[in-house]
């Protein structure tokens, strides 16, 4: 398999949840190539070269994948920006909100048509897609209810309260002096 083989095959699959990106994949690879971890084939047209896996990339997959995987990490951009939604206007807000439900609905969208072809699949890829789906049936959700909620008003106490906090927050040093650390 070259590595845009590789690549398509990943964003195809676990794509939907891991982020990979073409530079990724081909430092990885060098890096697996040098630890003697995959062999590299001859280079074919335009350069491609497959690469697969030895015996030793084998045994360090099998321990990797056997460990216990670290605890998800949220990485939402959007949520950013809900978070400091007090500084835009409704309309852009709503904009974003929008946008961002349509994202969601089309994934939806695309696992269910994903569903449909693999019914058959193994029981781990189906648990997976299910994940998928109940979690983009879930941001529908909440999106629906941001959307239908009244925009926030700026003169509202707890805004008011919250924009003191920042003002706190912002007065702070960014770190402890010197003779406090």
């Amino acid at each position: 398999m070259t590595g845009w083989d590789l690549l398509q095959t990943v964003q195809q699959t676990i794509g939907y949840f891991w982020n990979v990106t073409s530079s990724h994949v081909y430092r990885e690879l060098n890096a697996l190539h040098a630890a003697g971890l995959i062999k590299a084939g001859k280079r074919g047209a335009r350069s491609k070269r497959p690469f697969s896996p030895t015996a030793k990339g084998r045994r360090a997959f099998a321990a990797w994948i056997a460990q216990q995987p670290a605890q998800e990490l949220i990485r939402f951009p959007l949520f950013v920006t809900v978070f400091f939604g007090h500084h835009l206007d409704p309309a852009s807000l709503t904009e974003f909100l929008e946008m961002h439900r349509g994202h969601h609905q089309e994934r939806l969208e695309q696992y269910r048509q994903i569903e449909v072809v693999a019914a058959h699949a193994d029981a781990f890829m189906n648990a997976t897609l299910r994940f998928g789906m109940a979690y983009e049936e879930a941001a529908l959700a909440w999106f629906d209810a941001q959307l239908s909620a009244s925009p926030l008003d700026p003169e509202d106490p707890a805004i008011a309260h919250r924009l003191e906090v920042f003002d706190v927050l912002r007065s702070l040093p960014s770190r402890p002096p010197d003779d406090m650390v």
